[in-house]
């Protein structure tokens, strides 16, 4: 049975996380976060799809392309994305202070930073907050953790569970710029499992293309975007592959939603789901389409139940579908079908006033079906996204 528990990405044995100041949130709050296992162990990551992969990405995925990792060191407010050779300098130099500090090498050092795109980081202010937080090491630092990693977030994401003899925690930052692809805004996952590298990444693939690769809030992949666990072993306990993926993919889901529900601006969270579909990238395809639309998004905001917006969305990524086999139901209620609308008596616009929304399409030509969560496209997505940079 999988039961709750405080504590995030240290609610598994063996890790402890601190925060530092590097200077970049104007309101002076923490904005560097130190993640350490107890020991060198077995780590899997995924990454975005983004041609311009920042230098933290890349740094990363060298480090944990042997498997294992021993911290993972975490900057807010600025990026590190599109600065050339010294911002991979600089990426190299942040995995080189946390190791320095901690008394490991640099090799086993995840870095992770997220923030304005093309602005070089100031290392001395980095090595400070790095410092600061290798002297404070701590189990009981989670939400501390969480909050130092936060950008346009209105509220930390973490989350741990105990699923029978071992434990996995999570935390993750995200509001804007999210459509994942292979990974996610940032997140991170701790386990005290016993496992080996590879069916780590194959578990945490599974359960990060089942929650975070079926989300979006405005169709913007990052170029900051990872996902990274570290597996300890400290509880002993050898779970099987499956076992893994699914309390993976529980914490992953939980992080997931608790992102759309923070979208910027967003004032209702939205479930799309496409049924009916002749195989699964089909049903993903078609059920993005209607998530990412800004006319879709924009209806729900202003609790318009205006339908022919989602099926002019399928339409125009499905292009070969038959309007006779499509269904189109919104928060439950039947709306289109068989190339026609249907006569409603219940109240739609009542019922998309709500903070949940669903809006469900049948393909009808197949038996796949996919899931994916939004967000509603508000004014103050607007005015968030127009004043970040300024």
């Amino acid at each position: 049975m999988v039961v709750r528990l405080e504590g995030g990405v240290c609610a598994p044995q063996g890790f402890k996380v601190a925060v530092g100041s590097c200077g970049y949130k104007r309101s002076g709050e923490p904005d560097l976060c130190l993640l350490a296992a107890e020991e060198r162990c077995a780590a899997a990551g995924t990454f975005t799809g983004n041609a311009f992969k920042a230098a933290p990405v890349l740094v990363t995925m060298r480090n944990i392309a042997d498997g294992y990792l021993e911290a993972v060191v975490v900057n807010a407010g600025n990026a590190n994305a599109w600065t050339g050779e010294r911002g991979m300098r600089d990426a190299e130099a942040m995995a080189a202070v946390a190791a320095r500090e901690l008394g490991i090498r640099p090799e086993d050092v995840a870095v992770a930073s997220t923030g304005v795109i093309g602005r070089y980081l100031e290392m001395e202010r980095i090595e400070r907050g790095i410092v600061e937080a290798a002297g404070k090491l701590d189990a009981g630092r989670s939400a501390e953790a969480a909050r130092a990693i936060m950008t346009t977030d209105t509220r930390p994401k973490e989350v741990a569970l105990d699923c029978g003899g071992f434990r996995v925690g999570g935390m993750a930052k995200g509001a804007g710029m999210i459509k994942p692809d292979m990974a996610t805004m940032l997140a991170f996952l701790t386990t005290d499992a016993r496992v080996e590298p590879d069916v780590l990444a194959r578990a945490l693939r599974g359960a990060v293309e089942e929650s975070f690769n079926r989300i979006t809030i405005d169709g913007c992949t990052s170029t900051n975007d990872m996902v990274l666990c570290m597996a300890g072993g400290a509880s002993g306990h050898r779970p099987s592959e499956d076992e893994l993926r699914a309390c993976l993919l529980e914490v992953c889901s939980e992080l997931a939603r608790a992102i759309v529900l923070d979208g910027e601006g967003a004032t209702r969270f939205v479930t799309v789901k496409v049924s009916g579909a002749a195989d699964a990238h089909e049903a993903k395809l078609a059920a993005m389409a209607v998530a990412e639309s800004p006319l879709v998004k924009a209806a729900v905001f202003g609790g318009d139940p205006n339908w022919g917006r989602v099926v002019q969305a399928v339409g125009a990524a499905v292009r070969d579908v038959d309007p006779r086999g499509v269904s189109v139901d919104i928060c439950g209620i039947r709306v289109a079908e068989k190339g026609a609308p249907v006569e409603v008596v219940e109240d739609l616009a009542a019922a998309v006033s709500g903070k949940d929304v669903a809006l469900e399409v049948s393909l009808g030509r197949g038996e796949a079906e996919v899931e994916v969560w939004t967000c509603d496209l508000s004014y103050d997505y607007v005015r968030i996204n127009a004043e970040y940079h300024t």
